[in-house]
């Protein structure tokens, strides 16, 4: 029951991108088509995923056995960088349109915090294997449903009748803001 209350949490409650504001990039990039966002939600996940279990063994392996674990943030960073390249790789070699619709924004999630975030947090917060799992794969769902709904949004905006100061990235701050505020809603949930 509190890993299911973990997951919703970092689903609803604490996302990422609405409470902490982070992995604003490709939310903005990102969100202009829906079959695209789903692709860089799928990217996400795994990316996450995988370099958060690769940085905790490697924390509870290498860092901490032999007692360098100040050199967290750099091995983090190089694991996630190189964990990044091979996901790019693997997505360009199996899905030619996909990496074609993500463009630039592939590449990026090297330097998207949200990983990196996930990574430290797990260790901070003391998560065993177990534990970080389920905030490996909640956190970047969170990351992909909101992608996603904001794709949606985005859609119907692109069809409305928008003055032209208010069209593109002001009326899509002004989405995100009140999705944030409808997300923030839940919190009496968990």
């Amino acid at each position: 029951m509190e890993l299911l209350s973990m997951a919703i949490a970092a689903i609803l409650i604490n996302n990422v991108v609405l409470t902490q504001f982070l992995g604003i990039c490709p939310f903005l990039g990102v969100s202009k088509n829906s079959k695209s966002a789903v692709g860089m939600g799928l990217a996400v996940i795994f990316v996450i995923f995988g370099a958060s279990l690769l940085t905790f063994a490697l924390y509870k392996l290498v860092l901490v056995p032999f007692n360098i674990e100040y050199m967290q943030l750099i091995s983090f960073i190089l694991v996630i960088a190189a964990f990044v390249q091979f996901t790019e790789m693997f997505i360009k070699k199996y899905s030619a349109s996909l990496y074609k619709s993500l463009g630039i924004y592939l590449p990026l999630i090297t330097t998207n915090c949200v990983v990196l975030f996930v990574a430290q947090d797990n260790i901070t917060q003391g998560y065993n294997l177990i534990e970080t799992m389920v905030n490996s794969i909640s956190v970047p769902a969170g990351f992909m449903l909101v992608l996603f709904l904001f794709s949606c949004l985005r859609e119907r905006l692109d069809s409305a009748d928008t003055t032209a100061s208010w069209r593109g990235n002001p009326v899509a701050l002004v989405v995100a803001a009140l999705m944030a505020l409808a997300f923030s809603g839940l919190a009496g949930i968990v």
